[in-house]
């Protein structure tokens, strides 16, 4: 099978296309046809050698749609259209970045629609992010205000649509004005541009602050959205769009407000179910969500889409279409 191999850690073009084995069925596991996948900020990290314990060589994804081809356990039957994620996929086992993948039975979760599979490749890590972000780590509730710090981003877009399907007022950010309007068009009652200190701008809408902050940006704006908040609102940190691990002299006492809550989310395939995944599929082919996908590469251009993940041109998911 072709696959696009990270070959070592460094820059994009150490993704190359090879020709290599098609996995061999075990107990357990599931052999995969993959059909689509969206890339993921956390590959960039895993390529540039970030992630501990990945050894390379080593075939990244941590996500993939496709047909199954085998299943040892029975469970499903061959041509069944799944979709897998997370469980160490891409990173201690090979991932979805190739033809077929073999991963683990409990990652697997099953699926109908008709919907076209660069569709379908854009869906699985972003709606379980999204899910997981608002509704069980930051608890969303119905007529509460809401900042998201990375608005432009395939996880920001989508936040957008579920918190106001839900009720909330949307506070929406991007660093570039040319953005603004895709940012309204997507449903964000106000547009902030971000130069990195938004405190004042958000208090200008909201005096007493916002009630929750979907922080996509990370540790580079982490401090000021903290400011955004109103008493007992809540920040919960999920993306690390701006390429940084760590923060410099965090004070816990000084730059948490007093009554502020501070969380992260890190999903995993278990913050997942078949029936969560199958109703939001569905909500996505009666047109109720509008993903945005904002481009579409093919599996021997997996190099160019992480240079273009990189240098952070999209304006939505990257899909590859196999």
């Amino acid at each position: 099978m072709k696959a696009a191999v990270t070959i070592d850690t460094g820059n994009s073009d150490v993704i190359q296309l090879r020709e290599v084995p098609i996995p061999e069925i075990k107990s357990g596991w599931v052999l995969i046809k993959v059909m689509a996948f969206g890339l993921n900020r956390s590959e960039l990290f895993t390529r540039r050698g970030d992630s501990p314990g990945v050894k390379f060589p080593r075939i990244q994804g941590i996500e993939c749609v496709g047909i199954v081809e085998n299943d040892a356990s029975k469970t499903y039957k061959k041509g069944q259209k799944v979709a897998a994620i997370m469980g160490g996929m891409g990173r201690f086992f090979n991932g979805g970045y190739a033809e077929y993948t073999l991963v683990p039975l409990e990652i697997v979760f099953p699926f109908e629609s008709n919907l076209p599979w660069e569709t379908l490749g854009a869906i699985p890590e972003m709606f379980q992010t999204v899910s997981g972000s608002l509704n069980q780590a930051l608890e969303i509730e119905r007529g509460e205000s809401i900042l998201i710090r990375g608005g432009t981003s395939s996880i920001g877009m989508l936040a957008c649509q579920l918190a106001k399907a839900k009720g909330l007022t949307v506070i929406s950010t991007t660093r570039k004005l040319d953005k603004k309007q895709s940012l309204i068009k997507n449903g964000a009652d106000h547009v902030v541009i971000d130069d990195g200190d938004v405190k004042d701008q958000v208090r200008a809408i909201y005096p007493h602050g916002v009630n929750k902050v979907l922080e996509l940006i990370g540790t580079r704006t982490l401090k000021d959205s903290l400011k955004c908040i109103a008493q007992k609102g809540m920040v919960c940190m999920t993306g690390i769009l701006g390429n940084e691990w760590t923060m410099k002299d965090f004070s816990p006492m000084g730059d948490i407000p007093s009554l502020g809550r501070l969380t992260v989310y890190m999903g995993e395939s278990k913050n997942l179910s078949k029936e969560l995944l199958q109703e939001f599929i569905d909500e996505v082919e009666k047109e109720t969500i509008k993903l945005n996908i904002d481009k579409t590469f093919r599996l021997d251009t997996v190099s160019e889409a992480h240079q273009y993940m990189e240098d952070n041109k999209a304006k939505g998911k990257i899909v590859v279409k196999i």
